[in-house]
This record gives C-alpha cells, sequence and structure tokens, in this order.
C-alpha cells in the first residue's frame, strides 16, 4: 500500500449539534476524535487535523492542525486542499490522501487499504467509502497530483460538491457491510451520542 497520509476534517459549523466542535464530545468515555485516531494511526504515515479557529484546543492530541485557505467555511473540499497544501510542504514524497470526518467513531480498520484496492481495480484517481446503499464522500482517497485543479475548482469555480468534483476525474466506490454497525456512522445531533453509545456497547457484546 503507498504511503498514504490521513487527515481528519474537523472544520464544519456543528450547526446541528447546537456549535462547538463535536469530534471534541465524549462517547464511551473518550472523545470521538480519539476514537478515530485510535482506528485511522495505525493506517497512516501521520495524521492532521483540519479546523479552523484557535488550534490550541486539539493540542492534547498531538498533531498538526492545519486551517482552511479558502475563506468563508467553504466545506470538506477546502479542509482536503488544506491537507494536501500542507502535504506538499512537509511530505513532498507522500503521494496520498485519506479523508475521513472527525465525528465518525466507527471507521473500519482497513479503510485506507480498500480504498486503495479499489482505485487500482478501477483505474481511477479517487476512491471513496460506502455503505448501506449511501456513498461517503468525505471519506475519501486524495493524489496531490489533483491539488492544483482542487484549488482551481474552489477559488474559480465556486464549486463546493465532492462528488461533482470527484466525478470529473474518475471515483471509486469502496463498500462496507453495515452490521452490526455502520462502520461510518456519525454524530451529527445531540441524540446521536446517545445512539453512539449503544453502538459501542453492541460493538463490545458483538
Amino acid at each position: 500500500m503507498p504511503p498514504t497520509l490521513g487527515l481528519l476534517l474537523a472544520g464544519g459549523l456543528a450547526r446541528r449539534m447546537g456549535g462547538g466542535d463535536k469530534p471534541l464530545r465524549t462517547i464511551a468515555g473518550r472523545s470521538i476524535l480519539a476514537h478515530v485516531i485510535e482506528r485511522l494511526a495505525p493506517q497512516c504515515d501521520r495524521l492532521l487535523v483540519n479546523a479552523n479557529g484557535d488550534p490550541a484546543r486539539f493540542a492534547d492530541y498531538g498533531l498538526p492542525v492545519v486551517a482552511d485557505s479558502v475563506p468563508d467555511f467553504a466545506g470538506p473540499l477546502a479542509g482536503i486542499l488544506a491537507g494536501l497544501d500542507w502535504m506538499a510542504a512537509h511530505r513532498p514524497e507522500t503521494e496520498w490522501l485519506v479523508s475521513v470526518a472527525a465525528d465518525t467513531p466507527f471507521i473500519p480498520r482497513d479503510l485506507v487499504a480498500r480504498l486503495h484496492e479499489a482505485r487500482e481495480e478501477q483505474g481511477v484517481p479517487l476512491a471513496c467509502a460506502a455503505s448501506g446503499g449511501w456513498t461517503h464522500p468525505v471519506i475519501g482517497l486524495w493524489p496531490v497530483s489533483l491539488r492544483d485543479n482542487l484549488r482551481r475548482a474552489l477559488t474559480v469555480e465556486d464549486e463546493r460538491k465532492i462528488d461533482r468534483w470527484t466525478a470529473r476525474h474518475g471515483c471509486a466506490s469502496a463498500e462496507w457491510p453495515v452490521d452490526p454497525v455502520d462502520p461510518f456512522f456519525n454524530a451529527n445531533r445531540p441524540e446521536d451520542l446517545d445512539e453512539a453509545e449503544r453502538l459501542f456497547a453492541t460493538l463490545a457484546t458483538a
């Protein structure tokens, strides 16, 4: 598997959660972000956090924090561009970035390997995750070679939709089962935190 950098997307405004940082909410005695890091770190050469505002709130995790370079909370594509820019500056020998939403505590432990397999099998430069009949464009694999194209899409074309941009280049899909837990469950609302607690209990007894 090619060396791959992991990007934890934590730059959203969390309106449905009432504001604040969703990944710092607690589930099963730990922050959601801690759960994501535990699952993703063994799969990647290094992890980054994409977040806007004061980076000190993530200091306990010991990871570089990169902010969007595109203003006005332009969405996940802006976070992915920030990760690709950091990688080009600090890890120019690395060609691949995997992005995950930082509020998805059940990320699969074979995520990176299966995304690489999918894009190789289908002969396309991009790959994203899928489960339960839904694709998850934020959970994706990105080549640094498309960095300038993505910058143009964001800053010149005002493109904000991930799937519209990935469709231009070709995006493979890797499917995961949803039993006993959908690995891409994410906590968007306060009631989702209760559901996540229940799912952790389900996994513990599975």
